[in-house]
């Protein structure tokens, strides 16, 4: 049995985003879509995933910090203050759960120790599904 905080906040879930998610899924270039909705965060998770895994460090820290920043201002706009769950199965929270999740890998990656855990630390008290679908669990 779980036992869920009544008097913490409640859940924040980012409205949907249908034109630039379609654009993602129908395989248009992140980078295409960031220029069309620059402050759609899936893009730009997108972009520092690949950047990630390219070795490409710098631009991966770069599109994951544009995302991360991106998804707090709508998280702000949609009610979030600063604490509270970001529910990570529901999908439009994802980019900016996923910027995150790469910020702190990039981060890691480029000695930034405390960046690294801070992050870490931030995905997990919002999602520990999060951590876990990313690889930071």
């Amino acid at each position: 049995m779980t036992h869920a905080n009544l008097l913490g906040p409640e859940p924040t879930r980012l409205p949907e985003r249908t034109d630039a998610q379609a654009a993602l899924d129908a395989g248009t270039d992140p980078a295409e879509v960031a220029a069309e909705h620059p402050d759609f965060s899936e893009a730009w998770a997108a972009l520092a995933e690949r950047s990630l895994e390219a070795g490409e460090l710098v631009a991966a820290y770069a599109y994951a910090r544009t995302g991360y920043h991106r998804g707090l201002d709508q998280l702000r706009r949609n009610g979030w203050k600063g604490f509270g769950p970001i529910p990570w199965e529901h999908r439009p929270n994802q980019g900016f759960l996923r910027a995150l999740a790469t910020l702190a890998k990039a981060a890691g990656r480029i000695g930034e120790t405390e960046e690294y855990e801070r992050c870490r630390t931030f995905l997990i008290d919002s999602d520990p599904a999060a951590a876990e679908a990313t690889g930071l669990a």
